[in-house]
């Protein structure tokens, strides 16, 4: 990249028309404009600028150069803008579009720390129904982030991070088998069980793995509330299947407990965090950087 200053000389002198015009407007030397040029000619090897009229035009190589310059210049001062924000001198706000499940877990907690060290800006969370929804909302610029299950793969956007995590049974510290390094489908069942009702992406996991371990599962409870599946294991004598991503929260607290299960084992979710791969944020990066390290210590510890 030309040196910062060369290319505002450079841009002044093609609005001005003129080395002189463009140095009363810099408050710099004439000469002092007009040596650097001559210096980048002489570098490049082709005249920059035609000087046979009264007013200074671009050759083709100086077009295809004022072209960078003025992109160069575009993108320096949307960076310093973004240091800007970096060093806190303004406010702002990020916007991340999840799935509700993740609201009352991972998110709160990423947010709160995210705000003691930003405190001027404001994070929008903004519920939504499916993957689609929030990879759409990504895209079009709507959110900044997005975070959820095992998203496709979608046209604008990238993924910044992911960490899997694996279904296991969820239940009360308290519980009876809270206490085993790992349990089967067969310990589970005598036991009520809340599922994941059909239509969500967990159900059949849960299917499959009972159907090949030859016992039914005869839920207790269905829903397709995350948040139910968890109270109503935190409430009573009941397992639930879940990944440590969705009890995050609970489990920090003592309220919920996570044993592996070999059976589910193969059954996987991706945690995701996306951004559109044409737009970055300086703000959205720093959140971003957050949930990173959050996913990835929830990922390798079980949270």
């Amino acid at each position: 990249m030309l040196h910062a200053r060369l290319l505002t000389y450079i841009d002044e002198v093609v609005r001005q028309g003129s080395i002189r015009r463009a140095a009363e407007k810099l408050n710099v030397a004439s000469s002092a404009i007009s040596r650097q040029i001559l210096a980048l000619e002489e570098q490049i090897g082709a005249p920059l600028f035609d000087r046979s009229g009264r007013r200074l035009r671009p050759t083709a190589a100086g077009e295809l150069l004022v072209r960078h310059v003025r992109e160069t210049l575009k993108e320096m001062t949307r960076t310093q803008a973004m240091i800007e924000e970096l060093k806190g001198l303004r406010r702002g706000s990020v916007s991340i579009g999840l799935m509700s499940g993740l609201a009352a877990n991972i998110l709160p907690r990423a947010v709160n720390d995210f705000h003691e060290s930003n405190p001027r800006v404001e994070v929008r969370l903004k519920l939504m129904t499916t993957g689609d929804e929030i990879l759409n909302a990504v895209e079009k610029g709507e959110v900044a982030l997005g975070l959820g299950f095992d998203f496709p793969r979608h046209a604008g956007v990238r993924v910044v991070h992911a960490a899997t995590g694996r279904l296991g049974a969820v239940m009360n510290p308290e519980h009876p088998l809270a206490g085993q390094s790992e349990l089967r489908l067969r310990d589970c069942a005598p036991y009520p069980l809340v599922l994941a009702d059909p239509t969500t992406a967990i159900r059949p996991h849960i299917d499959e793995a009972f159907a090949r371990s030859g016992f039914t599962a005869l839920a207790f409870t269905e829903t397709n509330s995350i948040e139910m599946m968890r109270q109503m294991a935190i409430l009573g004598r009941s397992i639930t299947f879940l990944t440590p991503f969705d009890i995050e929260f609970e489990q920090r607290m003592g309220r919920l407990t996570y044993v592996p299960m070999p059976e589910l084992a193969r059954h996987e979710q991706r945690l995701m965090l996306v951004q559109n791969e044409r737009r970055s944020d300086a703000l959205a990066g720093l959140l971003a950087e957050r949930l990173k390290a959050l996913i990835h210590s929830v990922a390798e510890t079980g949270g």
